[in-house]
Formats: structure tokens, C-alpha cells, sequence
């Protein structure tokens, strides 16, 4: 491929992902994403979101798959591949008697692969990793008035916003068939922007003597993050395909700080506390396996099995015993998910459009990877299902319109901690057309 091919791509790409990043809204509305770096984000395509998540084993010449690099040797050299998603979803959030439904849309990843030569591909994308939205209030009793028997109470607004943002490039290379590596390199960015402001109401009135206390926590991140995936696959007989696929992340710490800002405004006086955390965060050791068959270009089943080691990474907490601000590694838990996942396309090559549509089935189960108040945070498990509808009639149409749907149960093991029901719409376009075939006319 020519020099131009890659820049023209490399143009195109960040064009979308500028226009896309200013315009997106936060992808959620949980006061989970309150801790550690916030909700971690799926990080996957249209297609296999809808598939439970699987990713690892996932080997085609027509998709993209970034999770692991390794299949970027596997794209059609004929091909210009390109895929963008959005989401939309609807939570409905839980605790005792109390119950609120939130909406939210985001912008979620667009990416494109393409070959550079025989055996060699490349990959260039944006996604989201982590996500920071929530608003809501809480309210104690802190003590009674002696003179008069009101009660005194303590309401807090908590706000939050922010998330992490990761511009990556992928290669992948197969030596010898049936074998193939590749790595990711990618640019990881955000801020994480957490506030809450507590005043003292008495007979509901806001009291101003005793002051009202604003506290923030800010992180503005810049690093970076690798992947290295590795894939093998190999023909069982004429009609069924086995394939194997790991990858690994590399951790480190994030050379960046964490800043706690506290200030007590009262008619007597205006306190301001300023306290900063350097190397605040980390990003984990993390292992994917996976396994895939494939039937007659029919049908596909899937499993992944991954390990994140978050329990060995630093984070930023305010100990309200000493009053310092600090790291620690108590924050944080490993986390386990399995993700299952089925394809079925009825006659992948036949005429009659119905028969070319590609239903998605999947199940997912993840356990917290972070301490919500010294209990274990929001262990996930969910189920998706999905479909690829090619975008004409033409029988060797390979791009697609994906839709697929996700629900997914989040709770803690607290009782007293809220639940949260998600139910998502995942929309994307996957467009894969013979830019580089070469003509002949005679």
C-alpha cells in the first residue's frame, strides 16, 4: 500500500474522533463511577458487544477487531474496513424504597483497518475506557437543637464528570499460517472531576454560621497503554475452524497527580485546603484468553476468560481520620469477567436478504474491580443479543448495520448499596468495500 493510504485514513480518523469527542454526552449516570477511575467502559465493537463481549479468538479479514491485535493480520487486502458506534441506554437505579430511571447517550468508538502488506495489517481507532457521571444528594441527621428540639441535618450534593479517552494504533503480523501476533499502542487522556458540597439545615432551613464545606477531587491524565495478543488458528476438517487467542496489558503507574481541595466558607472565617498526590493512579497487569469454533461460515461459538490484576494499583483517598490525602491499594480488588458469545447466519451467500442477517446472542459476568466505602463495589452480569443487517441486497455485500441490545444488573455486597439495571441499544456501522482492488480492461 502507498504512503497516501495510511495518511489519508490517519486524516480521516481524527477527524471523526474531534467531532465526536466535542460532541458527546456521558455515557452513564451512576454513583458508582464516584470511585476509582470510574465505570469501566466495554471497549468493544458493535458486532461482538452484541456477541456477550467475546473478542479474544475473533479472527476475520471483513471485521475489525482491536481487542487483540493479532487479527489485524487476517484483513482483506482488497478492503478499506471502517467502524464507528454510538450507544443509548436507560438506567433504572434502586435503593430501598427509592428508585430513579436517568437516560444517556454516548459516542462510543470509531475505528479502521486496513493491509500494508501480505500478512500485515494495521488498525487506527478511538474508545472510550473509563466514564464519570453522576449527580444526586444525600442527607444525615447530625444532631438537635437543646433549646428548641429541631432536628439538625447535613444535606451533600455529590457531583462528578469526566472519564477517560484512548486513541490507539494496532499491528498485527501472521509469520507462518495459522499463527499470528500483533500490539496495540495507544494515547490514554481525561480528567476525573468529583465535588461535594455539605451544608447544615435546621426546621429546613439552611443555616450559614456553621459554614458550608465544598470539597474537590481533580485529576487531569495523560499516558500511555500497550497491549501485546497473540492468535492461533487451525482447520479441524472441511467445515469447522478452531481458533485461540490471549493478549496482554501492561501496567504501570500514570506519572500524573491528584489534587484535594477543601474550603469552609462561614461568617467568621474562609478556610482553603490544598493537598496533591503525585503517580495517583495505575493502570493494571491485565490476561485475556479465548476460544472460538466456527461451523460452515454458519455458525460461531465463543468464550473469554479474563484476570485484572486492580489490586495491586495505587488510587487517591482522603482519610478523614488523619486528614491527609493519600494513595493506597485498598482501593481496588482483581477482577474476573467471562464473556460468552454465539453467531448464526442461515446462508452467508445466499440470495434471499433474510438469510444473510447475522443474529448475535451473549452473556457476560464481571466482579469489582474497586471498594465502594470499604465494601466490595458493583459485581456486573448481563445479556445481549443482536443483529447485522447487510446495507443492500447484493449477495456478497460485506458491510453491515449492527444493532444489538444489553442488559446488565450492577450491585454491590451491601445490601444498603444501590442497584442499578441497565438497558442499552448499541448501534453501529461496519463499512467494508473493495477501495484497492486493481481492474483490468481488455
Amino acid at each position: 500500500m502507498k504512503l497516501k493510504y495510511p495518511l489519508l485514513l490517519l486524516c480521516l480518523l481524527g477527524f471523526c474522533i474531534s467531532q465526536n469527542t466535542t460532541a458527546q454526552t456521558t455515557g452513564c449516570n451512576s454513583s458508582y463511577s464516584r470511585f476509582g477511575m470510574g465505570l469501566l467502559k466495554d471497549q468493544t465493537n458493535s458486532y461482538n458487544r452484541a456477541m456477550g463481549g467475546v473478542a479474544q479468538a475473533l479472527r476475520s479479514g471483513n471485521r475489525v477487531n482491536y481487542l487483540n491485535p493479532a487479527s489485524n493480520s487476517a484483513v482483506d487486502s482488497l478492503t478499506f474496513l471502517f467502524d464507528v458506534g454510538m450507544n443509548l441506554q436507560r438506567t433504572r437505579m434502586v435503593q430501598g424504597d427509592l428508585h430513579k430511571g436517568v437516560n444517556n447517550t454516548s459516542f462510543d468508538f470509531a475505528t479502521a483497518a486496513f493491509r500494508l502488506r501480505k500478512h500485515l495489517g494495521m488498525t487506527l481507532g478511538f474508545t472510550q475506557y473509563t466514564d464519570v457521571g453522576y449527580d444526586f444528594t444525600q442527607e444525615t441527621i447530625v444532631g438537635q437543637d437543646l433549646t428548641t428540639g429541631e432536628l439538625i441535618t447535613s444535606p451533600a450534593a455529590y457531583g462528578g464528570d469526566g472519564g477517560l479517552h484512548l486513541a490507539f494504533m494496532g499491528i498485527g503480523w501472521e509469520p507462518f499460517k495459522g499463527f499470528s501476533f500483533g500490539a496495540n499502542i495507544g494515547l490514554l487522556w481525561g480528567s476525573i472531576n468529583h465535588e461535594i458540597t455539605t451544608s447544615y439545615m435546621q426546621n429546613n432551613v439552611i443555616t450559614t454560621s456553621d459554614g458550608n464545606i465544598t470539597t474537590v477531587y481533580e485529576a487531569s491524565l495523560l499516558t500511555w497503554k500497550g497491549d501485546v495478543g497473540v492468535q492461533y488458528q487451525t482447520l479441524l476438517n472441511a467445515t469447522n475452524r478452531l481458533t485461540l487467542g490471549a493478549t496482554v496489558g501492561i501496567g504501570h503507574k500514570i506519572k500524573r497527580e491528584a489534587t484535594y481541595y477543601s474550603s469552609n466558607l462561614s461568617e467568621s472565617s474562609a478556610d482553603l485546603i490544598i493537598q496533591s498526590v503525585p503517580d495517583a493512579f495505575e493502570l493494571p497487569m491485565t490476561y485475556q484468553f479465548g476460544v472460538a469454533w466456527e461451523h460452515a461460515e454458519r455458525l460461531l461459538l465463543a468464550v473469554d476468560a479474563g484476570w485484572e490484576q486492580w489490586g495491586k494499583c495505587s488510587a487517591p483517598v482522603f482519610d478523614k481520620y488523619t486528614g491527609e490525602y493519600k494513595t493506597t491499594t485498598d482501593a481496588y480488588m482483581n477482577r474476573l469477567r467471562i464473556n460468552l458469545g454465539a453467531e448464526y447466519v442461515p446462508g452467508r451467500y445466499d440470495r434471499p436478504y433474510q438469510r444473510r442477517i447475522n443474529y448475535r446472542f451473549g452473556a457476560f459476568y464481571s466482579s469489582p474491580y474497586l471498594k465502594v466505602n470499604g465494601y466490595d463495589g458493583p459485581k456486573e452480569f448481563g445479556l445481549t443479543a443482536g443483529v447485522g443487517l447487510p446495507i443492500t441486497n447484493i449477495i456478497n455485500n460485506r458491510s453491515y448495520i449492527n444493532v444489538g441490545l444489553q442488559w446488565t444488573h450492577r450491585s454491590a455486597s451491601a445490601a444498603s448499596l444501590i442497584t442499578e439495571n441497565v438497558m442499552s441499544i448499541n448501534i453501529g456501522l461496519t463499512f467494508n468495500e473493495r477501495w484497492f482492488m486493481k481492474w483490468k480492461f481488455k
